[in-house]
């Protein structure tokens, strides 16, 4: 839709976005802690420690949205000066972050409720909230950026201000659910109540999947920064670009999060060789809709092109970064599944936050920055380069598979449960 406005305004959201993206990997990393130990204690049926550990995750998922919120509201300048020197993409994006920040806080809770649910095997209900959340805030941004039914045209700002009406919503049904399905004896104090094993084992399972996660988002946001210095032609052409991959991925990522909590129920309840039969199926179902996505990618790209208004230097690159993007999924697909589903639904998160560290900053990053800032490569072989990354992994990453190291009983046994 940003695309209709302008060029300017499409590569400014996209630039702003990615402090939602560095806060997206920070929920996925408390997520993950949380998907880990909920869905082997609902294996159990201990519902009182997952309480517990919904209670721990949105303390630290509160905590440190705050921070991102008063950042965005009070210097979204800075913010933006991170990823662009342009005068008119900062002042854009500045004002688009004023707002969207408090989409933040609302986010925090919800989010944690949603993978709560997951876990406990209600994504029907986690699905329904999400959707009516995603599809509500694509009717909004209609609205508000092109001023439909006599609403206001605000462009920039009507995506801000519609995500957070969407978000809002979204929290409202959370909480609706909660007190009509009392799936969980909620209570303040039940909820926050403190248990120093759960919260270590908490911290423990959780931080290198947190310091995984944040670590490849800000790998990725390095990644921003450098597109972004190669001119607004690049920065809308890979904006478009990822969101088309985005899209086309999100059945790899539900096989992730839908195996991890299936594997960890059944790891919970002792059924070890279930759950490695369960692995060696998520994988090659992986790896079947990984090459199904390529295929669409492949075969959508006349249409992409054809509906995106762009110029014509930013076509050019487009059209490169598309067949890019077309076999980059697939190593996304593997590596997604294995490492965020299959390693920590059996309590490992330490491998992923190792491997994705050393591949991201040792090597995608830095050979990144010596393409673009002094070989100055084109900026399409620079694109190339940062789309290597998924695929430095891959043998490391099957070689701990076969090891079945990562197959562990994380559950504790408590006197109250």
């Amino acid at each position: 839709m940003l695309s209709m406005v302008n060029q300017s305004s499409l590569s400014a959201v996209s630039l702003a976005n990615q402090v939602h993206f560095l806060l997206t990997g920070f929920y996925y990393g408390v997520t993950s802690g949380v998907t880990m130990l909920v869905s082997q204690y609902w294996g159990r049926n201990d519902k009182r420690s997952i309480l517990t550990v919904m209670g721990i995750a949105l303390e630290l998922s509160i905590g440190v949205t705050v921070l991102f919120t008063l950042a965005c509201c009070f210097c979204p300048e800075f913010i933006m000066t991170i990823f662009t020197k342009d005068p008119e993409l900062i002042r854009i994006g500045a004002d688009y972050l004023r707002i969207i920040g408090f989409s933040y806080l609302l986010m925090s809770v919800s989010q944690v409720y949603l993978c709560v649910m997951r876990s406990m095997e209600r994504a029907r209900v986690s699905t329904i909230i999400s959707c009516t959340a995603l599809f509500l805030n694509i009717i909004l941004n209609a609205v508000f950026i092109f001023g439909l039914f006599h609403a206001p045209k605000l462009g920039v700002i009507g995506v801000s201000i519609a995500t957070v009406i969407a978000r809002a919503v979204e929290l409202l049904l959370c909480f609706c659910d909660a007190v009509r399905n009392r799936v969980l004896p909620f209570s303040l104090s039940s909820l926050f109540k403190r248990n120093q094993a759960l919260f270590r084992d908490f911290i423990h399972y959780s931080l290198p999947a947190l310091g995984n996660d944040f670590s490849w988002t800000l790998a990725f946001s390095s990644y921003s920064i450098i597109l972004g210095h190669l001119g607004s032609d690049m920065v809308a052409a890979s904006s478009v670009a990822t969101t088309v991959r985005d899209l086309c991925t999100v059945v790899c990522f539900g096989i992730s999060s839908g195996g991890a909590v299936l594997l960890g129920k059944s790891i919970g309840a002792g059924e070890m060789k279930e759950a490695k039969k369960n692995a060696s199926r998520i994988c090659r179902v992986t790896l079947l809709f990984g090459f199904l996505t390529a295929i669409i990618i492949l075969v959508s790209r006349p249409l992409i092109i054809s509906v995106i208004e762009l110029t014509d230097t930013a076509y050019s690159y487009l059209n490169v970064m598309l067949l890019i993007s077309s076999y980059y999924v697939i190593g996304q697909a593997i590596n997604t599944t294995v490492i965020t589903g299959i390693f920590r639904a059996g309590g490992d998160s330490r491998f992923g936050f190792l491997c994705d560290t050393i591949v991201m900053w040792c090597i995608a990053v830095p050979l990144g920055f010596l393409s673009a800032f002094v070989f100055h490569f084109p900026p399409l072989v620079v694109y190339f380069i940062l789309c290597l990354d998924e695929f430095w992994k891959i043998p490391t990453v099957y070689k701990h598979y076969k090891s079945y190291k990562w197959l562990k009983n994380i559950t504790r046994d408590f006197p109250d449960s």
